[in-house]
Protein backbone atom coordinates (compact mmCIF):
# COMPACT_ATOMS: atom_id res chain seq x y z
CA UNK A 1 0.00 0.00 0.00
CA UNK A 2 1.02 3.53 -0.60
CA UNK A 3 2.57 5.63 1.87
CA UNK A 4 -0.14 8.88 2.36
CA UNK A 5 0.68 11.54 4.55
CA UNK A 6 -1.12 14.67 4.35
CA UNK A 7 -1.60 17.78 5.96
CA UNK A 8 -4.87 18.20 5.37
CA UNK A 9 -7.63 15.50 5.65
CA UNK A 10 -9.18 13.86 2.66
CA UNK A 11 -12.75 12.47 2.64
CA UNK A 12 -12.95 9.24 4.23
CA UNK A 13 -15.76 6.80 5.53
CA UNK A 14 -14.65 7.37 8.62
CA UNK A 15 -15.27 11.37 10.38
CA UNK A 16 -11.78 10.79 12.75
CA UNK A 17 -9.49 12.65 9.81
CA UNK A 18 -11.82 15.47 9.67
CA UNK A 19 -11.84 19.00 11.79
CA UNK A 20 -8.59 18.16 13.28
CA UNK A 21 -9.17 13.96 14.26
CA UNK A 22 -6.39 11.72 13.11
CA UNK A 23 -6.48 8.70 10.94
CA UNK A 24 -4.06 5.93 10.96
CA UNK A 25 -4.60 2.61 8.47
CA UNK A 26 -2.57 -0.46 8.21
CA UNK A 27 0.41 1.49 9.50
CA UNK A 28 4.08 -0.64 9.88
CA UNK A 29 7.65 0.68 10.75
CA UNK A 30 10.46 -1.60 10.97
CA UNK A 31 13.72 -0.15 11.87
CA UNK A 32 17.50 -1.54 10.82
CA UNK A 33 19.33 -2.03 13.97
CA UNK A 34 22.88 -3.48 14.44
CA UNK A 35 22.87 -4.99 11.03
CA UNK A 36 18.94 -7.01 11.92
CA UNK A 37 15.70 -5.55 11.14
CA UNK A 38 13.49 -4.88 14.28
CA UNK A 39 9.72 -4.59 14.04
CA UNK A 40 8.08 -1.74 15.77
CA UNK A 41 4.85 -1.77 14.33
CA UNK A 42 2.59 -4.14 12.24
CA UNK A 43 -0.58 -3.28 10.64
CA UNK A 44 -1.84 -0.89 13.59
CA UNK A 45 -5.13 0.94 12.73
CA UNK A 46 -6.63 3.79 15.21
CA UNK A 47 -8.43 7.02 15.01
CA UNK A 48 -9.48 9.89 17.19
CA UNK A 49 -11.92 12.80 15.97
CA UNK A 50 -11.63 16.26 16.92
CA UNK A 51 -10.73 17.12 20.17
CA UNK A 52 -10.76 13.49 21.28
CA UNK A 53 -8.23 12.39 23.51
CA UNK A 54 -6.70 8.79 22.65
CA UNK A 55 -4.44 7.26 24.67
CA UNK A 56 -2.21 4.33 24.12
CA UNK A 57 -1.05 1.58 26.67
CA UNK A 58 1.63 -1.17 26.22
CA UNK A 59 4.52 -2.81 27.11
CA UNK A 60 7.95 -1.13 26.86
CA UNK A 61 9.43 -1.01 23.38
CA UNK A 62 6.12 -2.01 21.78
CA UNK A 63 6.63 0.78 19.49
CA UNK A 64 4.34 3.76 21.02
CA UNK A 65 6.98 6.31 21.05
CA UNK A 66 7.33 5.32 17.02
CA UNK A 67 3.60 6.23 16.69
CA UNK A 68 3.60 9.70 17.97
CA UNK A 69 7.10 10.21 15.75
CA UNK A 70 5.01 8.77 13.03
CA UNK A 71 2.19 11.56 13.43
CA UNK A 72 4.49 14.19 14.11
CA UNK A 73 6.20 13.26 10.81
CA UNK A 74 9.25 12.33 12.51
CA UNK A 75 9.91 9.54 10.52
CA UNK A 76 7.77 7.96 7.40
CA UNK A 77 6.05 4.49 8.11
CA UNK A 78 7.17 1.94 6.09
CA UNK A 79 3.49 0.86 4.71
CA UNK A 80 -0.09 2.22 5.95
CA UNK A 81 -2.26 5.57 5.70
CA UNK A 82 -2.04 8.22 8.21
CA UNK A 83 -4.13 11.61 7.86
CA UNK A 84 -3.06 13.95 10.58
CA UNK A 85 -3.36 17.58 10.70
CA UNK A 86 0.00 19.49 12.21
CA UNK A 87 1.09 17.61 15.22
CA UNK A 88 3.06 18.59 18.46
CA UNK A 89 5.31 16.42 20.23
CA UNK A 90 5.80 16.51 23.94
CA UNK A 91 8.67 14.33 24.80
CA UNK A 92 9.40 12.44 27.95
CA UNK A 93 11.76 14.47 29.14
CA UNK A 94 10.59 18.30 29.71
CA UNK A 95 13.82 19.22 27.66
CA UNK A 96 14.02 22.99 28.89
CA UNK A 97 17.30 25.07 28.65
CA UNK A 98 18.73 25.52 31.67
CA UNK A 99 20.09 28.89 30.63
CA UNK A 100 16.86 30.20 29.69
CA UNK A 101 13.63 31.41 32.27
CA UNK A 102 10.65 29.49 32.74
CA UNK A 103 8.77 31.93 30.71
CA UNK A 104 11.10 32.25 27.62
CA UNK A 105 11.54 28.40 27.33
CA UNK A 106 7.36 27.85 27.13
CA UNK A 107 7.79 30.84 24.35
CA UNK A 108 10.41 29.19 22.49
CA UNK A 109 8.37 27.17 20.13
CA UNK A 110 6.96 30.93 19.17
CA UNK A 111 10.43 32.33 19.10
CA UNK A 112 11.74 29.68 16.34
CA UNK A 113 8.49 30.50 14.55
CA UNK A 114 9.65 34.55 14.15
CA UNK A 115 7.40 35.93 16.69
CA UNK A 116 9.59 38.73 18.61
CA UNK A 117 10.57 37.92 21.96
CA UNK A 118 8.36 40.71 23.62
CA UNK A 119 4.89 39.06 22.14
CA UNK A 120 5.82 35.91 22.79
CA UNK A 121 6.21 36.38 26.28
CA UNK A 122 2.94 38.00 26.65
CA UNK A 123 1.26 34.98 25.15
CA UNK A 124 3.10 32.17 27.47
CA UNK A 125 2.71 34.71 30.12
CA UNK A 126 -1.04 34.56 29.54
CA UNK A 127 -1.03 30.61 29.95
CA UNK A 128 1.30 30.78 32.98
CA UNK A 129 -1.46 32.17 35.03
CA UNK A 130 -4.03 29.37 33.34
CA UNK A 131 -1.81 26.30 34.89
CA UNK A 132 -0.77 27.66 37.88
CA UNK A 133 2.49 29.37 37.65
CA UNK A 134 1.77 32.71 37.99
CA UNK A 135 5.06 34.25 39.56
CA UNK A 136 6.98 31.68 38.01
CA UNK A 137 7.83 33.06 35.01
CA UNK A 138 11.17 34.26 35.40
CA UNK A 139 12.66 31.32 37.44
CA UNK A 140 15.13 29.09 36.01
CA UNK A 141 14.43 25.15 35.40
CA UNK A 142 16.60 24.10 38.04
CA UNK A 143 14.81 25.98 40.37
CA UNK A 144 11.13 24.53 39.64
CA UNK A 145 9.57 21.07 41.14
CA UNK A 146 9.33 17.99 38.77
CA UNK A 147 5.60 18.99 37.80
CA UNK A 148 5.87 23.01 37.30
CA UNK A 149 8.56 21.60 34.81
CA UNK A 150 6.42 19.48 32.75
CA UNK A 151 3.51 22.39 32.75
CA UNK A 152 5.98 24.87 31.26
CA UNK A 153 6.56 22.10 28.65
CA UNK A 154 3.00 21.67 28.25
CA UNK A 155 2.56 25.31 27.71
CA UNK A 156 5.39 25.20 25.40
CA UNK A 157 3.81 22.11 23.16
CA UNK A 158 0.39 24.56 23.58
CA UNK A 159 2.33 27.28 21.80
CA UNK A 160 3.42 25.81 19.08
CA UNK A 161 -0.64 25.83 17.71
CA UNK A 162 -0.53 22.42 16.28
CA UNK A 163 -4.13 21.23 16.30
CA UNK A 164 -2.91 17.81 17.12
CA UNK A 165 -0.83 17.14 20.90
CA UNK A 166 1.12 14.42 21.00
CA UNK A 167 2.13 13.69 25.15
CA UNK A 168 4.87 10.91 25.51
CA UNK A 169 4.88 9.74 29.31
CA UNK A 170 4.18 13.59 29.91
CA UNK A 171 4.25 12.51 34.26
CA UNK A 172 6.26 9.30 34.14
CA UNK A 173 9.02 10.86 36.18
CA UNK A 174 6.75 12.20 38.62
CA UNK A 175 6.04 10.49 42.18
CA UNK A 176 2.63 9.16 42.50
CA UNK A 177 0.76 12.28 44.16
CA UNK A 178 2.51 14.99 42.12
CA UNK A 179 1.27 12.88 39.25
CA UNK A 180 -2.46 12.67 40.51
CA UNK A 181 -2.36 16.60 40.76
CA UNK A 182 -1.03 16.85 37.08
CA UNK A 183 -3.57 15.00 35.75
CA UNK A 184 -6.45 16.94 37.59
CA UNK A 185 -4.48 19.57 36.09
CA UNK A 186 -4.45 18.23 32.58
CA UNK A 187 -8.51 17.27 32.09
CA UNK A 188 -8.53 20.58 33.39
CA UNK A 189 -6.40 22.58 30.76
CA UNK A 190 -7.57 20.34 27.76
CA UNK A 191 -11.50 20.73 28.43
CA UNK A 192 -10.50 24.59 27.80
CA UNK A 193 -8.27 23.76 25.07
CA UNK A 194 -10.11 22.13 21.77
CA UNK A 195 -7.08 19.71 20.70
CA UNK A 196 -6.86 16.16 19.74
CA UNK A 197 -4.13 14.51 22.03
CA UNK A 198 -2.66 11.12 21.42
CA UNK A 199 -1.55 10.19 25.04
CA UNK A 200 1.43 7.53 25.81
CA UNK A 201 1.38 6.35 29.03
CA UNK A 202 1.86 2.63 30.75
CA UNK A 203 -0.37 3.51 33.86
CA UNK A 204 -3.38 2.13 32.30
CA UNK A 205 -5.64 4.08 35.15
CA UNK A 206 -4.03 7.06 33.57
CA UNK A 207 -4.94 6.47 30.42
CA UNK A 208 -8.97 5.93 31.61
CA UNK A 209 -9.02 8.61 34.03
CA UNK A 210 -8.04 10.94 30.37
CA UNK A 211 -8.97 9.56 27.75
CA UNK A 212 -11.94 8.96 25.64
CA UNK A 213 -10.58 5.98 23.81
CA UNK A 214 -7.56 3.48 25.06
CA UNK A 215 -5.79 1.77 22.33
CA UNK A 216 -3.71 -1.94 23.98
CA UNK A 217 -0.77 -2.55 21.89
CA UNK A 218 0.77 -6.18 22.37
CA UNK A 219 4.60 -6.50 22.60
CA UNK A 220 6.86 -6.10 19.67
CA UNK A 221 6.00 -5.35 17.30
CA UNK A 222 3.34 -3.49 18.14
CA UNK A 223 -0.38 -4.42 17.02
CA UNK A 224 -3.48 -3.17 18.39
CA UNK A 225 -4.60 -5.97 20.40
CA UNK A 226 -7.95 -3.84 22.15
CA UNK A 227 -9.62 -0.81 21.73
CA UNK A 228 -11.69 0.52 24.79
CA UNK A 229 -14.20 3.63 24.57
CA UNK A 230 -14.83 5.46 27.78
CA UNK A 231 -17.95 6.36 28.91
CA UNK A 232 -17.97 7.49 31.97
CA UNK A 233 -18.70 11.05 33.16
CA UNK A 234 -15.75 13.35 34.21
CA UNK A 235 -14.07 14.28 36.59
CA UNK A 236 -12.90 10.73 36.68
CA UNK A 237 -11.21 9.24 40.12
CA UNK A 238 -9.12 6.33 40.34
CA UNK A 239 -11.64 4.67 42.53
CA UNK A 240 -14.43 4.86 40.64
CA UNK A 241 -16.10 1.50 40.43
CA UNK A 242 -16.37 2.47 36.79
CA UNK A 243 -12.50 3.36 36.32
CA UNK A 244 -11.41 0.13 38.24
CA UNK A 245 -13.92 -2.10 36.11
CA UNK A 246 -12.52 -0.74 32.67
CA UNK A 247 -8.79 -1.00 34.20
CA UNK A 248 -9.15 -5.00 34.53
CA UNK A 249 -10.60 -5.14 31.15
CA UNK A 250 -7.57 -2.86 29.96
CA UNK A 251 -5.17 -5.10 32.16
CA UNK A 252 -6.39 -8.38 30.65
CA UNK A 253 -6.37 -7.04 27.40
CA UNK A 254 -2.71 -6.25 27.91
CA UNK A 255 -1.80 -9.96 29.44
CA UNK A 256 -4.00 -10.99 26.45
CA UNK A 257 -1.24 -9.72 23.86
CA UNK A 258 2.02 -11.09 25.95
CA UNK A 259 0.55 -14.33 25.08
CA UNK A 260 -0.25 -14.25 21.07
Amino acid sequence: MATELQSRTQPSPSRAASCGGILIENVSRTYARAGSRVEALDGVSLRASHGEVLAVVGPSGCGKTTLLELLCRLQPPDRGTIRCPPAALMPQRDLLLPWLSAVDNAALALRIAGVARAPARDRATALFAEVGLAGFEHVRPGELSGGMRQRVAFVRTLLSGKPVLCLDEPFGALDAITRSEMQEWLERTLAREARTVVLVTHDVEEAIVLADRVAVLSPRPGRVTAQLDVHIDRPRTRTDSAVIALREEALGALEAGRSR
